[in-house]
């Protein structure tokens, strides 16, 4: 029996976290055992036959494997421990017009077959209703051909026993330096996907993703205060080579206040600092409210270009079509269409790609069988183009999908994911201790904290974790009980200044959702430390009356 269950890490630094976890339970050994590539091109073709014999004038199969191993810890005590998998086929086709889509977890061809027909009979029974036909942008079919994750050391060979006990060694260095308590995650992601279609496609694929978020909570056990720190690792498409923790791979933020990280993490590093720093954050000065200028780093940035670049030019939510987690879009057709809608400053250009090696989003080919590319979403501050697939491009003017469709299980049917969205680095040579040389009272943020937005995506307020006072050009002390707030066009076209492309890195979501039914993607965003000026801040720890 599949089924989608939730996996709950909690506790004081992390309140709780829902997150979804596919498939039944199985040994750690199972993982390693794959799926013969000639059985799921076999059974892909039965379902595209099974398909056109029963009506559809299009047909795709997706065969997926999907495999988790999440190993959750507590100060010096592993909480759980969770492989799973889940395999199936999902059929998506078109008949009189209309999509229909039927997925089953038996194998056998008889069960991919009578999914075939039942997603042509659910395709017919909604042309009945349809007022308009679906529009698939043409893809050329590529034959049989593979791609693969580039990774050097596969997580899924690595003992359990050894990762449990870097993550119990790294919340012993964080507690040793200061925390109360420490938690450390490590989730583990490998989805082996084989997509077929009747343009003529079998794509074989071997996605993997990895991330090991670290949270450190300080007590004040005199007055009960408390603060946290959470790591500064970033989720990646990698494999168990991310742990390596080269010395090469280390950056030093401005002020050298922190140690980051690019291509490789240093986890018991970080984890003894985060510990160390939220005990320094017990005692820093809370921050007076009123505009400063900001230097956000890449570990902060990616989070604010998500929820208001990533998210707003999805162009289902533009459209109306999608509506949960945040509501719709401002970025409107017509702010497109007028080819001079200044979403920020001229020195902005916001990029999205599937192809970035090491992001969460790259893959080959994206889940309609399109081969992943990169594009612009704005161009010198304007807004000229928006995420769209197959389906969707036709509204555009364009007769390419985008190649940004996913769909999180074979069970689930694919549609419009946000791709790797990401701030182009500046032409100019500069550095972060540069930049704030010339800042005259500023904050300086470091990693992604809480945040809030509106249902536009147009209004909102972001947090950290770490904030340092900027005077006369000099990181002075750290702060604490920082949010800045703005709407998304003020805040892009406050952009004075942004590092050049040696301080580019990426940070990403391991788990963003979109939909109903839920779906959960990862995804990337790069940006090098970026200078806002003149931005609202607000003290988060005052009170009215």
């Amino acid at each position: 029996m599949e089924r989608r269950s939730f996996l709950n890490v909690s506790g004081l630094a992390v309140g709780s976290l829902l997150l979804p976890v596919f498939g039944r339970a199985v040994a750690a050994e199972d993982l390693l055992s794959p799926m013969a590539v000639k059985l799921k091109k076999t059974l892909a073709d039965v379902a595209l036959n099974a398909a056109t014999a029963a009506g559809a004038s299009y047909c795709d199969v997706r065969i997926g494997r999907y495999l988790n191993q999440f190993i959750t810890t507590r100060d010096l005590n592993v909480e759980n421990v969770v492989n799973t998998e889940s395999a199936g086929v999902g059929v998506r086709v078109i008949a009189g017009g209309a999509y229909g889509f039927a997925a089953t977890n038996d194998m056998s061809p008889d069960a991919v077959a009578n999914a075939a027909r039942q997603a042509v009979a659910i395709a017919k029974a909604n042309a009945k209703l349809l007022t308009e036909p679906v529009r698939l942008a043409p893809v050329k079919g590529v034959g049989e051909v593979s791609w693969a994750t580039p990774i050097k050391k596969d997580w899924r060979a690595v003992p359990i026993k050894d990762k449990a006990e870097l993550l119990i060694a790294a919340n012993k260095a964080g507690m040793d330096a200061g925390a109360s308590f420490m938690q450390s995650v490590m989730f583990q992601v490998n989805q082996q996907k084989y997509f077929a279609s009747t343009d003529g496609s079998y794509i074989d694929q071997d996605v993997h993703r990895i991330w090991m978020p670290v949270f450190a909570t300080a007590v004040d056990k005199t007055t009960g205060k408390f603060r946290s720190r959470q790591g500064l690792s970033s989720p990646v498409g990698m494999g168990y080579e991310y742990l390596d923790g080269k010395a090469e791979d280390k950056v030093q933020a401005a002020g050298g206040v922190a140690t980051l990280y690019k291509n490789s993490y240093d986890l018991i590093e970080d984890a003894r600092a985060s510990g160390r720093q939220a005990k320094e954050k017990l005692t820093a000065k809370s921050v007076e409210p009123g505009k400063y200028d900001l230097v956000l780093s890449p570990e902060h940035m990616w989070l604010t270009i998500h929820e208001s670049v990533g998210h707003p030019t999805e162009l289902d939510r533009v459209l109306g079509y999608e509506a949960n987690f945040a509501g719709t879009s401002f970025a409107t057709m017509d702010k497109w269409q007028s080819k001079k809608f200044k979403y920020g400053a001229e020195r902005v250009n916001i990029i999205a790609d599937k192809v970035v090696p090491g992001s969460l989003g790259a893959v080959g080919y994206d889940d309609e069988g399109v081969a992943c590319k990169r594009w612009d979403i704005v161009k010198d501050g304007i807004l000229v183009n928006y995420q769209a697939t197959r389906d969707q491009v036709h509204m555009l003017g364009e007769n390419a999908s985008h190649g940004c469709s996913y769909a999180d299980s074979w069970s689930s049917v694919q549609f419009q994911r946000m791709p790797n969205i990401s701030l182009a680095a500046g032409k100019t040579p500069l550095t972060p201790d540069q930049m704030i040389k010339d800042v005259k009272k500023g904050i300086y943020i470091v990693g992604a904290g809480s945040f809030s937005i509106d249902q536009q995506r147009y209004n909102f307020q972001f947090g950290g974790q770490l904030f340092y006072e900027i005077k006369d050009g000099k990181i002075t002390q750290p702060l604490e009980d920082v949010a800045y707030q703005s709407n998304t066009t003020e805040f892009w076209n406050a952009c004075t200044a942004i590092c050049d492309e040696r301080d580019w890195r990426m940070g990403g979501s391991f788990f963003d959702g979109k939909g109903q039914p839920s779906q959960s993607s990862a995804v990337s965003h790069g940006s090098s430390t970026t200078r806002f000026n003149g931005v609202n801040v607000i003290n988060t720890a005052r009170k009215i009356g």
